[in-house]
């Protein structure tokens, strides 16, 4: 019995949709997830109907553009916060469908670099202590310098 409600509402569904025109590529991609992961999947949809380059290169030279447009956002003389804010997510949105073309899961990639960020910045809190230092009094070039010497132990150098 729930089978068939379920397959009548269904089928209701798609009679609705299909009164309201035909379908895009893109239906269906949960507006729920999290969005790197629906950038992924919009542009994995859009491959699908050939809206997709060939290579991860054209996505870099995209990539490229969208920095350079955030640039220009950052150095208008009247700061735009929707505008720079805009640019931004054009260029999140080119990072995670270069994370489509390398097959690299884009929260993971984030989740990691996380991680490696915590660890760096506990790294440096716990070095400057064994060097007597009080870490929230340091200059920034000091902090940089800490930061630095973490990578280097981390490398083993």
């Amino acid at each position: 019995a729930q089978t068939g409600a379920w397959e009548v509402m269904k089928a209701a569904e798609r009679a609705r949709k299909a009164k309201n025109g035909p379908a895009s590529a893109l239906d269906g991609v949960a507006l729920a997830l999290p969005a790197l992961m629906r950038a992924e999947k919009l542009t994995k949809r859009a491959g699908r109907v050939g809206f997709d380059w060939p290579s991860a290169a054209p996505v870099l030279d995209k990539l490229q553009e969208e920095i350079g447009e955030l640039e220009e956002a950052i150095a208008a003389p009247v700061k735009d916060q929707a505008h720079i804010a805009e640019e931004l997510g054009d260029m999140l949105f080119v990072v995670a469908n270069l994370c489509r073309k390398l097959e690299v899961d884009p929260e993971v990639a984030l989740r990691n670099a996380n991680a490696k960020f915590v660890k760096r910045f506990s790294g440096m809190e716990e070095l400057a202590r064994s060097r007597g230092l009080d870490f929230a009094s340091l200059t920034l070039d000091e902090q940089e310098a800490l930061w630095v010497d973490v990578k280097k132990i981390e490398r083993g150098a």
